[in-house]
């Protein structure tokens, strides 16, 4: 007799199994998967027709040596870049989880409108039906009273299963439909996610003003010739950039990515772009397409104002001595500032915002030691000059750094400052090393000009003379944490020495087997 209790017949129902195919990529279920996934995903994409989006992004975004993002869900950067627009709605495609911590990070990074989701199942995403919630989504939100623009965000899974954001239409009752796929296995940062849709921005307003005349931005155009920004940058540095340009005869353009659909149109209506985060591929490709040239590195320091305001005079064609009034007037207190504002000490510096080069250009202008530079970012010909100029200066400069490479650098140095991401921060102070986040401390700060000079001495040398109160509350907090002290106990832990002999066979067991396996 049964031990089991039922309530009906369901269990003795027959059932029809089928067998699995081992060939199809799986999307769920698997431990292996994930938004970093660079395996079965992309796999997934490619043979859902994802083919040629994926090559592009490996042309855009090389990944070596490391192949998985290790900053926050890359899609951030572009769903940062359409909630900073005005009169631009923004609607998210993709799991309930992924769209929450979107959502969580945008508003604590102060976003304050809604973000739209079309939410979906297996049965949707397999069916078709969610590309119709889509669509029927965006013609209820295109409402030209209060969007100038509505952006569709793919993210893994529906990218992976090759939802056609391209079959939306263009526009609907005036309002611009754009539709862009930002994939973790596909873009390898966030930073690299804002060209995704500032690229794919300039790629329409490059066709509308081509297609006819436009509208003005808000804010009005420069009668003089403009060169456009490229890179979010500190509010104050555009300022100071339209300044060291004005003994040129020239003015400072809109910043890329914009704060208003029509400030595209003024963007690519400039005599030259300055590729001031130069990991800006998509967008320089649609500058290129209209005929701009591109200047990389920016007026950092001395040294990067002057050789930046000579390459913006040949890309316009200025008489040399127009530069030279021009570098005369700002190089004097760019020297004035350094010297007034000196940073003594060793720093480590590393980041994921692409301004990186920037920054410890100016640390060593300042008087700073930096012996390791780390960017998440690629290599790119716009960020070579920055790259050059470090090195001559004794610098090891690592494109495409990982963690490991940023806290081995760290740990190798021993510096007096690690300025880096919250992981290597923590490391660092850890092992009673002072530490800077860069993203808040760091990059939210004038670099440009006279203004930029001595900008970080006064939080970079406050760090590093924390130094002797590091050391205290390391002492104080010695052995707390790590170990058996790890969490919170009330007493002291029950440590059992049989259960971990125990797990030390266990694991010494599989590690055999994985070495024979591989033998096999």
């Amino acid at each position: 007799m049964s031990k089991h209790v039922t309530y009906d017949d369901a269990g003795e129902v027959e059932v029809t199994r089928g067998t699995a195919n081992e060939e199809a990529p799986r999307l769920e279920g698997d431990p292996g998967l994930g938004c970093h996934s660079g395996t079965e995903m992309e796999k997934a994409a490619r043979m859902a027709g994802q083919s040629d989006l994926l090559d592009q992004y490996a042309r855009d975004y090389p990944q070596g040596p490391h192949d998985k993002p290790q900053s926050m869900c890359p899609a951030f950067g572009s769903l940062r870049v359409g909630l900073r627009m005005k009169r631009v709605a923004t609607m998210l495609s993709g799991s309930a989880c992924c769209v929450y911590g979107l959502t969580f990070v945008s508003h604590f990074y102060g976003a304050r409108r809604s973000v739209g989701y079309v939410p979906f199942n297996s049965e949707t995403l397999v069916t078709g039906k969610l590309f119709e919630d889509i669509r029927d989504a965006v013609h209820e939100l295109a409402d030209p009273d209060r969007f100038d623009a509505v952006v569709v965000t793919n993210l893994c899974v529906p990218t992976a299963s090759g939802v056609p954001l391209r079959l939306l239409p263009d526009e609907i009752n005036g309002v611009r439909i754009v539709g862009i796929d930002v994939p973790g296995f596909g873009i390898p940062t966030h930073a690299e996610a804002k060209d995704v849709l500032a690229g794919a921005m300039l790629n329409y307003a490059r066709a509308e003003a081509e297609a006819g005349p436009v509208a003005r931005p808000e804010a009005g155009v420069s009668d003089l010739p403009t060169v456009a920004l490229l890179g979010e940058m500190f509010p104050a540095d555009p300022v100071m950039i339209d300044r060291m340009l004005a003994p040129m005869g020239l003015a400072a353009g809109p910043v890329v990515p914009c704060r208003e659909w029509r400030e595209l149109y003024a963007a690519l209506d400039c005599g030259a772009v300055a590729a001031v985060h130069p990991f800006y591929t998509a967008a320089i490709r649609e500058f290129e397409a209209a005929g701009r040239p591109v200047v990389g590195s920016a007026p950092v320091g001395r040294d990067g104002t002057a050789a930046w305001l000579r390459g913006i005079g040949e890309a316009f064609g200025i008489a040399a001595e127009k530069v030279a009034e021009a570098q005369n007037a700002f190089l004097p207190a760019i020297d004035g500032a350094l010297a007034a504002k000196p940073v003594s000490g060793t720093i480590t510096l590393s980041g994921y915002e692409g301004s990186e080069l920037l920054v410890a250009r100016l640390l060593i202008e300042s008087g700073a030691e930096v012996p390791y530079v780390g960017t998440a970012c690629p290599k790119t010909p716009w960020s070579e000059a920055d790259a050059e100029w470090l090195r001559a200066k004794g610098v090891t400069v690592k494109f495409r750094a990982s963690l490991e490479d940023d806290c081995a650098a760290m740990e190798g140095v021993k510096p007096d400052l690690a300025i880096g991401t919250t992981p290597v921060v923590q490391k660092a102070k850890e092992l009673g090393i002072p530490g800077l986040y860069y993203t808040n401390l760091i990059s939210a700060r004038p670099l440009m000009g006279p203004a930029g000079a001595g900008s970080l001495a006064e939080v970079v040398n406050a760090a590093i003379a924390g130094k002797e109160r590091m050391d205290r509350m390391r002492e104080f907090f010695e052995g707390v944490g790590h170990g058996d002290t790890a969490g919170i106990w009330e007493g002291d832990p029950n440590i059992r020495e049989d259960f971990r002999a125990l797990n030390v066979k266990k694991l010494e067991k599989q590690e055999r087997a994985r070495k024979a396996q591989e033998m096999i």
